[in-house]
């Protein structure tokens, strides 16, 4: 039953006054004394996927677990009649199926101070952004020491297996495989130095348009055809997106390695799991290019959802930097090149834990002079 009206807060006085809390980009709930929503504004709306009529029937613990810092939060306003900011709170649902990050501020409604305002600043634009300037440095640092090595390791490597290879012959049996492993040895080195020096590839992409959802089929047919049983891909696309201006091989690249990565995840959790491929248009998100005054948009959101066990938590701000690896005997360059791939196309790429498994979000900028999106008819000519 919704709260009696007694028990609401005071309405906003005038049409104007709704539309500005309304207004707010941010969600915003007011609570009386029993944690019971009296009132939401529409970004809460949209935050809990439900609307005002249904969140002013419950109370937040309907929402949010009771063991979540909002709580504290909220009984500290009560208690300093003050504002309570508690920051990188992460606050799921149910109803969302996964946590997001976010800064709370409480505060006390001094005229009615059985009521409690609570306000939920959405981290995740920081994150992105740092994480983008993350990965750009990664990437730089990788490319000075892909360098480095290519002109300062592989010439003696060659040396030394030369020396191996010519050594071997005049061997007895014994000796003659350790000259072989001194050559493979030799040859995996080479073949890690080799995987560096794509970082050092600094040269403008060949962009064109190109169907996101072409990409998405293409890497779902391969990645079907390359894992084992026990795992199933499944597709929810936008079929009104216009085209990305990229490389559609380095694409393919980037969510062939993201949804092998799934993959694999799923199969070495020894359980039956699922990956799902998604496409959305999320107008809104802005990003300043470093060092100019441009800012450009980042509407084309492309997520790769695993069941897997999940990246842990502690691993989760750096698994975009080299050698951070989650693979037994990986060595941690698959993630960092994605991570230079998508910076390459000007979009950013994250890493989000889910309740069971974890989510990679790529998103990407709209290609000038693209009008409004259109419908997906499967073809790789946008």
């Amino acid at each position: 039953m919704n709260a009696p009206l007694k028990d609401r807060p005071p309405a906003p006085e005038s049409p104007l006054a709704k539309a500005v809390v309304d207004a707010l980009p941010n969600p915003l709930i007011v609570l009386d004394e029993e944690e019971r929503i009296c009132l939401a504004n529409v970004a809460a709306e949209d935050y809990f996927q439900a609307s005002s009529n249904v969140l002013t029937r419950q109370q937040l613990g309907d929402l949010v677990p009771f063991s979540s810092p909002v709580f504290g939060s909220i009984a500290q306003a009560r208690a300093s009649a003050g504002v309570v900011n508690e920051y990188s709170v992460a606050v799921g649902t149910p109803r969302l199926g996964g946590e997001r990050l976010v800064d709370v501020q409480a505060t006390l409604m001094h005229d009615e101070p059985r009521f409690v305002i609570v306000m939920l600043l959405e981290r995740s634009m920081a994150h992105k952004i740092d994480r983008q300037l993350t990965s750009r440095g990664a990437a730089r640092s990788v490319s000075g020491m892909a360098t480095m090595l290519a002109h300062e390791i592989k010439n003696p490597l060659a040396g030394i297996r030369g020396a191996a290879q010519l050594l071997e012959p005049t061997l007895n049996s014994d000796d003659r495989a350790l000259a072989r492993l001194i050559c493979e040895e030799t040859d995996r080195i080479r073949d890690l130095v080799d995987q560096m020096e794509v970082f050092s590839d600094e040269r403008p992409l060949d962009k064109s348009p190109v169907n996101i959802h072409a990409v998405l089929e293409r890497v779902k047919r391969l990645t079907t055809a390359s894992m084992g049983q026990g795992v199933s891909v499944r597709e929810d696309y936008d079929p009104s997106l216009p085209p990305v201006l990229g490389n559609k091989d380095q694409l393919v690249q980037v969510f062939l390695n993201l949804a092998k990565n799934a993959a694999e995840a799923i199969q070495n959790n020894g359980e039956a799991g699922e990956i799902l491929l998604t496409t959305a248009f999320r107008p809104g998100i802005r990003l300043m290019v470093p060092g100019t005054t441009e800012r450009i948009t980042l509407p084309f959101e492309v997520c790769v959802h695993d069941t897997g066990p999940g990246v842990p938590e502690e691993l989760r701000p750096n698994i975009f930097d080299p050698f951070v690896t989650t693979k037994p005997g990986g060595k941690g360059l698959g993630l960092a090149l994605v991570a230079k791939i998508v910076r390459d196309h000007g979009g950013i790429i994250e890493c989000v834990g889910r309740e069971r498994g974890t989510t990679f979000r790529v998103l990407l900028p709209m290609m000038r002079g693209t009008a409004a999106p259109r419908d997906f008819d499967g073809d790789d000519t946008p």
